[in-house]
């Protein structure tokens, strides 16, 4: 599958970036940007059902993992530095851990690599309404998913989503039906015997709960050279709500 990307051209060790669940490549514009100025070659990628890239019935982290895998092959990346946020730290984890001859270096943001129950039903079942009827206005979405969806900041990042058509009407970027029919496999544990052996830096929100003291085995179990930093005011969306220590700590890691 040709993934659509954004890439920010430097001299530097190529740096991949995947966003989450129902997330997109512009939602990471401004950190590619001042990666791109410490120097690295920057790829946002697109992943399937997501963003620009095609949308496909099939949805595992087998097949974003390949998807990756294709990615860096077209475009001649024969080591990176990956960077993942929740379902895009999971594809990051699952990609470094069969291939990590093709990881220098791995950064998971906010998520683990243990199974998480389903929790986005309501966000899904808000868009799925949503897309019923045409839509008239991104006020008229905002205000519609208002009802089901009480945080501000949460309808924000959905309605980036939103895009006009050849017929100039709004629609949803996101391959919606699979991403429901499919969601289950958001949850999934990466596979017991995997593991990835060079350098891995978990970050999480201070005000997060997806990393847990609990789990701090696994990530020894699947990742045994890895450094766990807490970035302090912010919750799951750790990049957007404390950019400026998500990136220094990033850097740090990158470059020591």
């Amino acid at each position: 599958m040709k993934l659509h990307a954004q890439h920010f051209s430097g001299t530097k060790m190529p740096l991949v970036i995947l966003h989450g669940f129902l997330g997109m490549s512009d939602n990471w514009k401004t950190h590619a940007k001042k990666f791109c100025e410490q120097g690295f070659d920057v790829y946002v990628v697109d992943q399937r059902n997501h963003g620009r890239s095609p949308h496909s019935l099939d949805f595992s982290y087998n097949d974003l993992s390949e998807d990756l895998l294709e990615f860096c092959d077209t475009h001649n990346l024969e080591s990176i530095y990956l960077l993942g946020h929740s379902m895009g730290g999971k594809v990051a984890m699952e990609f470094a851990c069969k291939y990590p001859e093709r990881v220098r270096k791995l950064i998971v943001a906010d998520i683990g690599p243990k199974f998480y129950p389903e929790h986005h039903q309501q966000i899904l079942k808000a868009l799925n309404e949503l897309e019923k009827a045409p839509i008239p206005s991104r006020t008229y979405a905002d205000e519609f998913l208002k009802k089901y969806i009480s945080e501000v900041g949460v309808r924000q990042f959905l309605l980036k989503n939103l895009f006009r058509d050849a017929n100039k009407e709004l629609k949803l970027r996101v391959g919606l039906k699979t991403l429901t029919d499919k969601y289950s496999e958001i949850g999934k544990a990466l596979c017991e015997k995997a593991s990835f052996e060079n350098e891995t830096l978990f970050l999480k929100g201070d005000a997060s709960n997806y990393i847990l003291e609990t789990d701090l085995p696994l990530l020894a179990h699947h990742f045994p050279n890895y450094t766990l930093k807490e970035i302090s005011k912010a919750g799951h969306w750790l990049h957007a709500e404390n950019p400026i220590q998500f990136y220094n700590d990033c850097i740090e890691f990158l470059e020591n």
